[in-house]
């Protein structure tokens, strides 16, 4: 296995304090649902609501705390592994609830590059909050779910840990995030989200009521998500739950891509509602609902509701 040794971050987390305390993972919750007054929908009769989760809590912010709390319940103190990009969200997520309950956390990460490299701010604060970094070959990333690899992993780095997939997306995720479609009940007829590993739309629309419908905006290209929605569904639930659709337009080239079109969409929307655009998930999403509202995609009297996920 290529990757470079493991990176042990200076801060030492004890194995004993692990228990998961309300004070420290207090979230606001149903997180705020806003009217937006926009002229782009408002000209096609529709109606624009943000859900505000990127308020539920300081350090595991929106969509990360609804998958991580159920995860971090069940791993009861243990020390959590867990897989991430360089820029990855939820390795950032992870280390932030391991500062705050106590528990080592550690983060395999995508590109064996990196190791020997300054880390970019991303992963910095993952170290800064403790986790132990190790950083693995793209290959090797690819196939980290594969029993044989993960055992490997496991046997390198800690046997005892307790493994939360890419994005935190399991089924107790899934089934976390079917609370924000419930908040949601009877607020919207369309409920729209940015995704990466699907586990936050699977969740969704299986919380929704009647007459409503999930729209996910993948983020990465490859029409692969589909799929992998299916498959959170039937994990947690044993069926396939929901309507939802994707709509597979806007990834903007993939995963990280930052065309200068899509910084000039989100610099607009900033300076239009006085509203922080994180860019690798949400400006996306605006983008795509507001492109989807100039092509008729909503009837006139449509609440379309943007789950807002993350902060700049």
């Amino acid at each position: 296995m290529n990757g470079g040794a493991a990176r042990d971050a200076s801060r030492d987390h004890g194995r004993d304090n692990g228990a998961m305390t309300p004070e420290a993972l207090v979230p606001r919750l149903p997180s705020p649902l806003e009217d937006v007054a926009d002229e782009r929908f408002a000209r096609h009769g529709v109606r624009l609501l943000l859900k505000r989760d990127d308020l539920i809590h300081p350090d595991l912010v929106g969509n990360k705390w609804r998958k991580l709390a159920p995860n971090l319940r069940a791993a009861a103190g243990r020390p959590v592994l867990t897989f991430g990009g360089a820029y990855s969200n939820h390795l950032r997520a992870t280390a932030a609830a391991g500062r705050l309950l106590g528990f080592p956390t550690i983060g395999v990460v995508r590109g064996d590059e990196l190791a020997g490299r300054p880390l970019n701010p991303s992963l910095a604060r993952c170290a800064a909050d403790g986790m132990r970094l190790h950083f693995v070959d793209r290959a090797t990333y690819r196939r980290a779910s594969a029993p044989e690899v993960l055992a490997a992993l496991l046997d390198l780095l800690d046997p005892e840990a307790y493994v939360v997939p890419e994005g935190g997306s399991n089924s107790l995720a899934v089934r976390g995030c079917t609370e924000l479609g419930a908040e949601l009940r009877g607020h919207a007829d369309v409920v729209a989200v940015a995704c990466g590993t699907g586990g936050t739309l699977a969740g969704l629309a299986a919380g929704l009521g009647s007459g409503q419908r999930a729209l996910g905006v993948p983020v990465l290209k490859g029409g692969f998500l589909g799929e992998e929605i299916r498959g959170l569904q039937r994990a947690a639930f044993g069926e396939v739950r929901g309507a939802w659709t994707l709509e597979e337009r806007f990834h903007f080239g993939g995963y990280a891509r930052l065309p200068a079109e899509l910084d000039a969409f989100a610099r607009d929307f900033e300076e239009r509602h006085g509203l922080g655009v994180e860019r690798l998930y949400v400006a996306k999403l605006l983008y795509a609902l507001v492109a989807l509202a100039d092509e008729g995609a909503f009837p006139a009297g449509t609440r379309v509701a943007a789950v807002i996920t993350g902060r700049p």
